[in-house]
Formats: C-alpha cells, structure tokens, sequence
C-alpha cells in the first residue's frame, strides 16, 4: 500500500510539473507579441536616410507632393501587427492569405504614416506594402485595429 501511495504521489506532482510548464508556456508566448508602441516613430524629411527601397519610396513622394515632415512607423514583416491590420481587402490577415491574394509575394511590409494636408488636417495611414517580381507596389491600405 505504502508503494501505491509513492507512485502516485509521483505521479501528481509530474502531472503537477507539465501543466504548470504548460500555461507558464502559454502565458510567456502571449508576453512576447508585439504592439505597434513597441515601434517608434521617425520623422522623414529633406534629411533623412531611407533604409530600404520602401522607405526611399515614401521619402520621394512625400517630397513630390510637399507633406514635409511626415512621421512613420515601420513594422516590417511583424505578423502580430498583420493580425491588428484593417484595410479595404483584408481584416486581420496572416501570411497565407497575402500570398493567395497576391500571386508571386516575394516579400511585405507593414508602415504607418502621419502627416498633415495643406488644410493642416492630420492623417494617420497604414499601408501594407507588397513586393512582386521585384516590384515593390502598395498592397492595401487601412488603418491598425486596437
């Protein structure tokens, strides 16, 4: 009798060890998803420095349409970010369906943008930009739900 209680003694505290293990596991995983205030902010201007080809594209059009100074976040390829993103093709996307929607993805990227029009009304946009055969091309556009 005195075996029976050991082993299952034993046996309680292993169950007790993997579950325990188990949420602790979870609860960890859950920590290390990223907000979009875990980004920065950097301001493009006359002065900035793009550091891929996407951001050497906002810092042109921006100049080209006179938004000076605009503020932008770049997310890169975040997944937790794509899952928060709302735009006119997608709500809440992951990796998969930007490749079925886009045939020959090769690469994406998530930025927000804040700049303010001539009628100093300030916009905030997230543009999900997609690279095709080596073409990098807006995707969608939307916003970042809470």
């Amino acid at each position: 009798m005195n075996k029976i209680i050991k082993i299952l003694l034993i046996f309680l505290i292993f169950d007790a060890v993997v579950v325990g293990g188990y949420f602790g596991y979870k609860s960890l995983k859950g920590s290390l998803k990223s907000t979009d205030s875990d980004y920065e902010w950097e301001i493009i201007d006359e002065n900035y420095a793009p550091k891929n080809f996407v951001e050497e594209f906002i810092k042109l059009d921006s100049a080209q349409k006179g938004l000076f100074p605009v503020s932008m976040k770049n997310y890169g390829k975040d997944k937790s970010i794509l899952r928060k993103f709302r735009g006119k093709n997608f709500a809440g996307p992951n990796e998969a369906q930007l490749k079925m929607m886009y045939k020959g993805l090769e690469d994406w990227m998530l930025i927000d943008l804040k700049y303010k029009t001539e009628k100093e009304r300030e916009v905030l946009r997230t543009i999900l930009y997609v690279q095709i055969n080596g073409t990098w091309k807006v995707g969608d556009t939307g916003v970042l739900a809470k």
